[in-house]
This record gives structure tokens, C-alpha cells and sequence, in this order.
């Protein structure tokens, strides 16, 4: 006769609730939507016309910025000065580094409060974010640029879903389609779409709309968005997850098109990007990350 020990049903129980939180924190970071597009990947033919982040490598990695104590937070690509902009949140500056993370400027900013993000626009024109006030500030910056007082910019207030610190966190800019994207970075996580802002032509009304799809957000296989990039080649964009060390490439209908894992021995990269806050993409399509508190990663294809 088959004897049941008095131990079977607690470990039954035990291993149920163990597949049952395995199950749980799958569906939490998004592990079955990113294995089934990563087994997709293997019949589907290269898109020609799309970035394949899978095909780039790590040139340059974990370079300490020096001379930066505080957090830097994303980044930006400036094709007439051919250099990048970030800025820090803890004691807000603005900063330009060269294309291998050497600090060319630092240009205080007064009264931006947790800047986050920015974005070039056209010569000489930024926009920079405030995330707990999700402002949209407007600067202008040359070579005489000494400090940068947001009282004295144009500005633009969203505040659709405050939410503490979990506001804008990255900005991209399709200078064709006259459109800022901007990421909210999660609870919930979304990408909204401001067409009208800045404001470029004085002769006409001024006029903002913000578009909303959060349907298509939803389905971001991430945890979070720290920042984005837009590539007018390919009219897609690309979204950076710190938590998930991940940069997704995907449509503006949301539909993903490659990965670049940000992980140790993934993309040639000797240790994983600790925490990744911002990236850029030059006219090469050589990719540029910077990550918290003050590192510089370059990737491109080989």
C-alpha cells in the first residue's frame, strides 16, 4: 500500500507557491514578452532599414568622467558642435563632453530643480526637463553661455500623472515631424508625444498638443524608461530601461525591432552598465551612454 508522508502535502505547497511567485516575477519584469521577441528574432530575416541593435559591440566602457562628482543624467547629441550634453541632478549643471567623455564646459543651471533629461533641438537650442514639476524648459546655449536661470525660458507645464519622482525622465526630438517625445519613467510607464513645443514661429498661434498611447506603452517589455532616442533614418525610437539593462528599438506604434543588452558578457561588455540614465546617437550611428554616477560607454557596429 502507497503511504503518503505527512511532509508531502507541505512541500506540494511549498513548491506551488514557488511557481506561483516564479510566475509572478516573470510576468513583473516582462521575462516571457522579451523571451518570445528574442526567439522571434531567430526566423524572422534582418530588417535593413531598421538600427539592429543586436549588431553593436562596446568600443569604449566604464570611463569615468573626471572631474564629475554628482549624478549625470541623460544625454544628447549635438551635430554642429560634434560634441554631447548632459546634465546633472544633484547640483544641476549643464555639461559638454567630447565623443570619448572628456568634460569640455560646465554651465550652472538656477531654478531647474531636478533636471533629468535633455535634448538638442536646432543650433544653440535645447530643451531640458524638471522632473518633479514635469516643466519642459527651453535654453538657449553658445559658446558665451555662462549660467542658465529657468525664470528666463520659455517653459512649458504638462502635469498630467504627477507623481513624485517618477516623472520625465528622457527627451528625443524628430526635427522633421516637429515632435518631442517625452518618457515618463514608470507607475505607469509612457511615452507621450508634444507636437508645438518649442515653439519655433513666432507668426503663428501658440498651439501644444500631447498624444498618449498607453496601450502601446503597456506592451514595453521594461521595467522603466530612463531615456530615448530618436533616429530620423529609420523614424524609430529607441527607449533605455535601467532596470532592465536593456535598449529597446521599436516603432512609434510601439512594435519592437532589436535589443542591445547592457549586461556582463552581452554586447562585448567585460561588466554590466550599473545604471544606465542616458543615450545618444550621432550622425555615424555610433551609440553613447552614460550611466550613474559618472560613467561613459561608446558602442558601435563593427
Amino acid at each position: 500500500m502507497l503511504r503518503v508522508s505527512r511532509s508531502t502535502p507541505l512541500l506540494l505547497g511549498v513548491l506551488l507557491v514557488s511557481l506561483l511567485a516564479a510566475g509572478f516575477a516573470a510576468q513583473h519584469y516582462r521575462l516571457f514578452d522579451r523571451t518570445w521577441f528574442n526567439l522571434s528574432l531567430l526566423w524572422q530575416p534582418a530588417n535593413l532599414n531598421a538600427i539592429n541593435l543586436g549588431e553593436y559591440r562596446a568600443v569604449l566602457q566604464g570611463r569615468v568622467i573626471d572631474g564629475l562628482e554628482d549624478n549625470v543624467s541623460a544625454l544628447t547629441y549635438d551635430p554642429v558642435r560634434k560634441s554631447l550634453f548632459t546634465v546633472t541632478n544633484k547640483n544641476p549643471e549643464l555639461i559638454e563632453l567630447t565623443l570619448d567623455g572628456q568634460v569640455v564646459r560646465r554651465i550652472p543651471l538656477v531654478g531647474f530643480g531636478d533636471a533629468e533629461a535633455i535634448e538638442f533641438i536646432e543650433k544653440n537650442t535645447y530643451v531640458i526637463t524638471d522632473e518633479y514639476t514635469q516643466r519642459l524648459i527651453k535654453v538657449q546655449v553658445d559658446d558665451n553661455t555662462r549660467v542658465l536661470n529657468a525664470e528666463e525660458a520659455e517653459q512649458l507645464t504638462l502635469g498630467i500623472s504627477p507623481s513624485g519622482n517618477k516623472g520625465f525622465e528622457g527627451l528625443a526630438y524628430d526635427s522633421v515631424g516637429k515632435r518631442l517625445f517625452v518618457a515618463k519613467e514608470r507607475d505607469p510607464m509612457l511615452i507621450y508625444e508634444v507636437r508645438g513645443f518649442p515653439h519655433d514661429n513666432p507668426l503663428q498661434p501658440y498651439a501644444t498638443h500631447v498624444i498618449t498611447n498607453p496601450r502601446r506603452d503597456a506592451r514595453l517589455f521594461v521595467r522603466d524608461l530612463s531615456s530615448l532616442q530618436f533616429d530620423e533614418r529609420s523614424g524609430h525610437l529607441l527607449a533605455l530601461s535601467d532596470e532592465s539593462k536593456l535598449l529597446l528599438e521599436l516603432d512609434i506604434k510601439g512594435r519592437p525591432f532589436s535589443t542591445l543588452s547592457l549586461k556582463q558578457g552581452r554586447s562585448g561588455l567585460e561588466k554590466s552598465v550599473p545604471q544606465a540614465e542616458g543615450v545618444a546617437m550621432d550622425e555615424e550611428g555610433t551609440l553613447y551612454i552614460v550611466s550613474e554616477p559618472n560613467l561613459f560607454y561608446v558602442f558601435k557596429k563593427p
